[in-house]
């Protein structure tokens, strides 16, 4: 027999008119390798890294349209917000940082020691809060009303009241009454022709302050329940108003006649009392008492 004849199965070594089927995921041509000569059959897709990638123009162009899109509608949102709400003014009451925090909380809860109250003003304009501890600011304000209503749910849960509607009627209450009393502040301050320094966001600080206090009566409800609640809220509200009467005053009462410093007196003894009676309002309900009494 021809020897030639006598060869081993495998892959053909001479040409082939049809594609060897025999070997799957190994096509004639070379180990691995897709036939591409003369009549090789057409896949359909090009072979990835065969061709690159060509870009979309329309894709490019709607990516360019809406990012300049989304810039206008920035640009014009900034502009609607600083027509009413100046930005650069809101970022000065928020220019704090932890040393800042530290002094005025503690001037809060002890400021029968403090003895300078004036503000300090740089070319007219008064210094950021972190250089001054006598500026308001609205970090700590911001603060304290979070946290005050995240108390509050802790508070709720502890006695199985808590729910989402409850929780928001807490929060809701709370900027409620806060913004009538700004604005009674301020209506009063018109009213009464009174020439102030105030600003209104002055007005949103010193009003927020109570927040400090309303959170540890809270707190000291949960360990000597309503003794312990009572105390510190009368004590925190001690401290708040002679915090209240010492700045207060200083833009209530000073540049005045004689007859408006008289008015000023009077709204700032009236801004002194609401603030006990706001934070009782807002925190008597919360207060932690013994199973035994809820």
């Amino acid at each position: 027999m021809d020897p030639r004849k006598q060869q081993p199965y495998g892959r053909p070594t001479g040409p082939q008119l049809f594609e060897d089927t025999g070997f799957p995921g190994a096509p004639y041509g070379g180990p691995g390798a897709p036939y591409s000569g003369p009549g090789a059959p057409y896949s359909g897709l090009p072979q990835s890294g065969m061709y690159p990638m060509m870009p979309d123009p329309m894709a490019a162009m709607a990516m360019q349209y809406g990012t300049a899109l989304a810039g206008q509608g920035k640009e014009m949102m900034h502009q609607k917000i600083e027509k009413y709400v100046s930005v650069s003014k809101i970022k000065y009451y928020f220019a704090v940082d932890t040393s800042y925090v530290a002094r005025k909380l503690l001037l809060l809860l002890f400021p029968f020691g403090h003895t300078d109250w004036a503000v300090k003003y740089d070319q007219d304009e008064p210094v950021p809060p972190r250089y001054d501890i006598n500026a308001p600011d609205l970090y700590i304000p911001s603060m304290a009303l979070v946290t005050y209503v995240l108390l509050s749910g802790y508070l709720l849960g502890i006695r199985n009241e808590f729910s989402p509607e409850r929780l928001g009627l807490q929060a809701s209450s709370a900027l409620m009454w806060l913004t009538l009393e700004v604005l009674g502040i301020w209506l009063a301050t018109y009213i009464l022709s009174i020439r102030s320094s105030l600003r209104a966001l002055d007005l949103v600080a010193f009003s927020s302050y109570k927040f400090v206090s309303m959170i540890m009566a809270l707190l000291a409800s949960m360990v000597l329940y309503r003794l312990g609640y009572l105390l510190v809220l009368a004590y925190g509200c001690l401290t708040l108003d002679f915090f209240l009467l010492r700045t207060l005053r200083l833009s209530l009462l000073a540049g005045s006649s004689s007859e408006g410093s008289r008015r000023g007196l009077y709204l700032l003894l009236a801004v002194c009392l609401l603030q006990p009676a706001l934070a009782y309002w807002l925190t008597q309900p919360l207060a932690h008492q013994p199973q035994s009494d809820q």
